[in-house]
């Protein structure tokens, strides 16, 4: 697989990574730890060397997951994971990214990642009580004491981003980012250009649904976040289904499927972009890759922005509680 460097940092992974959260939290009941050990490393067998997880996904269970999974694979892989939640008795409660919680965090997570260095270390989301440049600060002491190699920052506006690389180069922002959702098109991409600083986009598949396994009808599991997402109630996706059939269209042309579309498309968009799409299926990482190598031109690109922007997505990305906890 192709490599991409993030941003102007020497932090070089492939093109495409593997968003690993839904194998231990979020989609339903967790996957089986033997399967998905063996998921993750035929990932490595294909070319893929990023790696994303968080000690908010089980809590805990997914960067256990990954670490004994990659274990005897690390000096090919990156890994990222992050701070930013309180955790009590097993269960989130706020945020906490005080620099002695993040250096607590950072030894729990190297624990459990059976790693000496965390390769990209994220500020999972923004806590109003504690000043970035502090949050900033606490990581770059983590750098020079050889336990992080790169900062991150996830779901943030333009003025944190700004702030908290004056006092710590910011590697890498992750946010969600797909075809049918661009916010970041408008500000924070521009900074980021500016600023030397590389995109991950996680949920590059809107969740599951460009793939064009999701409709109307579709029901998940009572554990599922999706039952309460906006954007995913049987109402949004009956209507939403019209960005789908557009992808499916298109793709059939490329002889590719939707999620290939959708994922040769993010790629296209900047080159310091790496899509982080989670699956639990062979079947699904495999397609996946496959979009690494789609060429879509720029009249195919000028097709599906406009067709794109004759549709409305509708819903909400995420409930309101969750909302209040992105920087804008």
């Amino acid at each position: 697989m192709q490599k991409r460097r993030l941003g102007n940092s020497t932090l070089e992974v492939s093109a495409l990574g593997l968003g690993c959260m839904g194998m231990s939290h979020g989609y339903g009941p967790p996957g089986d730890k033997q399967k998905m050990i063996e998921l993750i490393r035929a990932a490595v067998a294909r070319g893929v060397t990023f790696f994303d997880t968080a000690e908010i996904y089980g809590p805990f269970t997914n960067e256990e997951l990954v670490g004994e999974a990659l274990a005897p694979l690390r000096g090919q892989v990156a890994i990222a994971t992050k701070f930013g939640f309180k955790i009590v008795d097993g269960k989130q409660v706020g945020l906490d990214s005080r620099p002695e919680h993040i250096r607590q965090v950072a030894e729990g997570s190297l624990q459990r990642l059976k790693t000496n260095v965390i390769d990209l270390f994220y500020q999972h989301r923004v806590d109003p009580d504690v000043p970035i440049e502090d949050v900033a600060g606490a990581v770059k002491d983590l750098i020079r004491a050889g336990k992080v190699k790169y900062f991150g920052l996830s779901e943030v506006g333009v003025q944190t981003i700004r702030r908290a690389h004056a006092i710590q180069p910011v590697t890498a922002i992750q946010s969600e980012y797909s075809i049918w959702w661009r916010e970041p098109e408008t500000k924070v991409l521009p900074t980021l250009e500016e600023l030397g600083i590389g995109f991950v986009p996680f949920s590059p598949l809107g969740r599951g649904f460009l793939t064009g396994t999701i409709n109307e009808s579709t029901t998940f599991d009572g554990a599922d976040f999706r039952n309460i997402v906006p954007r995913f109630t049987p109402e949004a996706r009956k209507t939403n289904q019209a960005l789908v059939d557009l992808l499916g269209a298109i793709a059939a042309r490329k002889n590719a499927t939707p999620a290939q579309l959708a994922l040769a498309w993010l790629l296209a968009q900047k080159p310091w972009i790496v899509p982080i799409p989670g699956t639990t299926k062979l079947k699904r990482l495999e397609e996946n890759i496959g979009a690494a190598t789609l060429e879509l031109t720029a009249d195919d690109l000028r097709e599906i922005d406009g067709a794109a922007s004759k549709i409305t997505v509708h819903g909400d990305r995420y409930p309101e509680q969750l909302n209040r906890l992105v920087d804008r």
